[in-house]
C-alpha cells in the first residue's frame, strides 16, 4: 500500500549528496534501480534524474518492521528514505559520483509500488524500439535518455541567453494558420465555426516572422513547434522544433556571422568544445562537384573526381555516351588501399547505388603488380586506362568506383557511396564537429512530381543581385541569396535574404507559374503588408532536434524528443492518430468517405 510523504521534504537529489555531508541526516526520494538482499543486510541503488546512490538497510538501524518493509522492495518502486551519510563499508564504486558513500537508512516509506517493467530500465537498451515507444514513460527513465532531454533544456536556455544578449525579442507566432501549400503537405485542422474551411498547422513561422519585420520588431527569434506531413526518417518527424530567427536591415553576412557566434557560444558552454571561427564557406556547386551533396560531411576526403573529358572518346560506351551529353557526366571516387575488396562486397555496393537511382556502378582496381581488376577494362585501351588512373590520382592498391549518368544521379549515387565507404573504411572521426556554410543555391529546382519549377527554399528567397535578370528569361539559371549551415553531413539549418521588392516578388511568382490572382489568394496578407514599407530582411532556422541529435551523438532524433512518433507518424504510446466520435464529426460538418482498406 502506498504511504504518504507527509512530513518528508526531500533534502537532496541522489548525486547531490557528497563526502562533505558525511554524518549528516538527509531525505532522499526516487526509484529502486536494483536491490541486493544479503540476509542481514539489504542494499538498494536509489535512482533519480541525477544518477544513483547506494542505500544500506540494517535491521539494527531501521528496526524489524522497517527491515521487513525493505525486503518487499522491487525494481521501480518509488520510495522515500531518511538516513545518515556514511563512508561505504564495502568496495568503492569509482564509476559513480557517489561511489565512496552510502546512506544508512533510518526510516523508509514506500510511496508507490510498481509492476515488473516490460523491459530493463538501463542505458543503451537493446529492447526493440516498438516496445520502448509503447511504454515511453518507462523508456524516458533510462539514464542516457534523461541526459539527452536535460541537455536539450540546457541548450535551449543557452540559445535564449545568447539571443537576448544580441537584442533579439522572443515572440510566439500562431499555430492555426492559413494553408499556403508550397512544398511539404500541410496538416489541416477543420473549423467548427467556419464549416468547410480549414486551418493549417505551420510548416514554419516564415510568413509571420516576415510580417514581424514589417511591424518593426527588427530582431525576432522563437523556439517554434512546426509540422509537416511528409515521409519520416532518422532525422525527420511530423512535428519538430526550430530555432527560428529573422533580422531587419541585414544581409547574408550579418546572419552568418551572428550565428557563428551563437554556435560557438552553445558548443563551448554545453560541451566545452571550441568551434573554430569563421566557419568555412562553400558554394552549392562546389559542394556538389566535390562531395556529390549539398550537405557534405567534411570529416574525411574521398572527394569526387570529374573524369568526363578524360573518357569522352574512350571505347567504353557506358562512359563515352554520358560524357558527350549536356547535363550528364562521368565521375569517380577513389577508395584508397581497398583493391582487395571481395567481389561480393563490390556487388553489394553496386546494388546500394542502384537503390538510389543509378543504373549501375563501374569499378577499377589497380593491383600491387600493376595489373587491373575491373568491370570494364576490356572495353578500354591500356593508354585510356592509364590516363583514367592518372586523372583519379590512384596508386597501386586503390579501388575506384565510377558513375556515368545525368548529373543529378551521378551526384546522388557517388555522394551516398562516399558516405557508405567512409563508414566501412573507418575514415569518419566521430569526435569531430565539422561545420560548413553552403551558399549560392539554385533559386529553383524542377519537380518531377509537379512537372514544374518550384522554389528550392521558398517563394520569398531573394535571388543574387547579379541574377535578378534571369527571372523573366531563364529563371532556372538564377542562384539564391541562400545559405545552409551543415554539421557532419547533416543540414542543421537554412536561411536566406528575403524578397522585399514587390516587382522582384511578382517576377518570382511568375517564374513559379503563379498568376497574380493565385499569388494573391495564397499570400495576399503578406503582399499587402509589403505595400506599407518593408525593411530589407534575412533570417535562418535551425532544426533543433537535429542539433540535439548531433550534440548527443544519438542515432535518431527520436532519442532527443520526449514523445516522438514512429515511421507512419503514429504514437505507439497514446494510439494517435485515432478515430473520433461521430458527434465531433457532425459538429464539424465532416462526412468520412473511407475505402474498405482505410476502414
Amino acid at each position: 500500500m502506498a504511504e504518504s510523504m507527509s512530513g518528508y521534504t526531500r533534502s537532496h537529489r541522489c548525486t547531490e549528496v557528497l563526502n562533505a555531508q558525511l554524518g549528516e541526516s538527509v531525505v532522499l526520494m526516487g526509484w529502486v534501480n536494483r536491490r541486493r538482499n544479503l540476509g542481514s543486510l539489504i542494499f538498494v541503488d536509489l535512482r533519480d534524474r541525477t544518477g544513483l546512490i547506494q542505500l544500506l538497510f540494517d535491521e539494527n538501524n531501521i528496526g524489524e518492521e522497517g527491515f521487513r518493509k525493505a525486503e518487499t522492495l522491487r525494481n521501480e518502486f518509488v520510495i522515500a528514505v531518511r538516513g545518515l551519510v556514511q563512508k561505504r563499508e564495502g568496495a568503492v564504486n569509482e564509476s559513480l559520483p557517489t561511489g565512496e558513500i552510502e546512506i544508512k537508512v533510518l526510516e523508509l516509506r514506500i510511496l508507490s509500488e510498481a509492476l515488473t517493467p516490460p523491459f530493463p530500465i538501463e542505458e543503451d537498451s537493446q529492447t526493440k524500439d516498438e516496445l520502448r515507444l509503447k511504454y515511453r514513460y518507462l523508456d524516458l527513465r533510462r539514464p542516457d535518455l534523461q541526459k539527452n532531454i536535460i541537455l536539450r533544456s540546457k541548450v535551449a536556455q543557452s540559445v535564449r541567453n545568447f539571443m537576448s544578449s544580441e537584442g533579439f525579442i522572443e515572440i510566439e507566432t500562431p499555430m492555426l494558420c492559413k494553408s499556403t501549400p508550397e512544398g511539404a503537405r500541410d496538416y489541416l485542422v477543420p473549423s467548427r465555426v467556419h464549416p468547410g474551411s480549414f486551418y493549417a498547422l505551420p510548416q514554419s513561422p516564415q510568413l509571420f516572422k516576415q510580417l514581424l519585420m514589417c511591424a518593426g520588431y527588427d530582431r525576432y527569434y522563437q523556439i517554434a513547434k512546426c509540422f509537416r506531413d511528409e515521409d519520416l526518417r532518422a532525422d525527420r518527424q511530423p512535428e519538430f522544433t526550430q530555432i527560428d530567427m529573422e533580422f531587419s536591415f541585414a544581409n547574408a553576412d550579418t546572419v552568418m556571422e551572428t550565428n557563428e557566434r551563437l554556435i560557438a557560444h552553445v558548443f563551448k558552454e554545453i560541451l566545452d568544445v571550441d568551434v573554430e571561427l569563421p566557419i568555412p564557406r562553400m558554394t552549392w556547386q562546389e559542394a556538389m562537384d566535390r562531395f556529390g551533396s549539398d550537405k557534405p560531411d567534411t570529416r574525411f576526403g574521398m572527394e569526387l573526381v570529374d573524369v568526363t573529358n578524360c573518357v569522352k572518346n574512350c571505347g567504353f560506351g557506358v562512359f563515352s555516351g554520358p560524357a558527350g551529353t549536356e547535363g550528364s557526366s562521368v565521375r569517380g571516387i577513389n577508395a584508397k588501399g581497398m583493391v582487395d575488396m571481395p567481389r561480393k562486397k563490390i556487388d553489394a555496393l553496386v546494388d546500394y547505388v542502384k537503390g538510389i537511382g543509378a543504373k549501375g556502378l563501374a569499378w577499377l582496381g589497380l593491383n600491387e603488380d600493376g595489373t587491373y581488376k575491373s568491370s570494364f577494362a576490356k572495353f578500354m585501351s591500356e593508354e585510356e586506362l592509364a590516363e583514367l588512373v592518372r586523372e583519379m590520382g590512384a596508386e597501386k592498391g586503390d579501388l575506384m568506383f565510377f558513375a556515368a549518368d545525368v548529373d543529378k544521379i551521378v551526384y546522388a549515387s557517388l555522394g551516398a557511396l562516399r558516405l557508405e565507404l567512409g563508414a566501412q573504411m573507418g575514415l569518419i572521426d566521430e569526435n569531430k564537429f565539422n561545420f560548413l556554410w553552403v551558399t549560392e543555391f539554385p533559386l529553383l529546382e524542377y519537380s518531377d512530381e509537379q512537372q514544374r519549377w518550384v522554389a528550392m527554399h521558398h517563394p520569398f528567397t531573394m535571388p543574387l543581385e547579379s541574377d535578378i535578370g534571369y527571372l523573366e528569361t531563364e529563371p532556372w539559371k538564377a542562384k539564391a541569396a541562400a545559405y545552409d549551415i551543415v554539421l557532419n553531413g547533416v543540414e542543421l539549418g537554412g536561411g536566406s535574404e528575403r524578397i522585399y521588392n514587390p516587382e522582384i516578388q511578382e517576377k518570382m511568382f511568375a517564374a513559379l507559374g503563379f498568376t497574380p490572382e493565385e499569388a494573391y489568394d495564397r499570400f495576399g496578407f503578406l503582399l499587402d503588408a509589403f505595400k506599407y514599407g518593408v525593411p530589407p530582411h534575412a533570417g535562418l532556422a535551425y532544426g533543433f532536434d537535429r542539433l540535439m541529435m548531433l550534440m548527443t551523438k544519438a542515432d535518431s532524433i527520436r532519442d532527443v524528443i520526449a514523445f516522438p512518433k514512429v515511421k507512419d507518424a503514429s504514437c505507439l504510446m497514446t494510439g494517435a492518430p485515432s478515430p473520433v466520435d461521430g458527434k465531433q464529426l457532425e459538429e464539424l460538418e465532416i462526412q468520412l468517405n473511407l475505402t474498405e482498406t482505410e476502414e
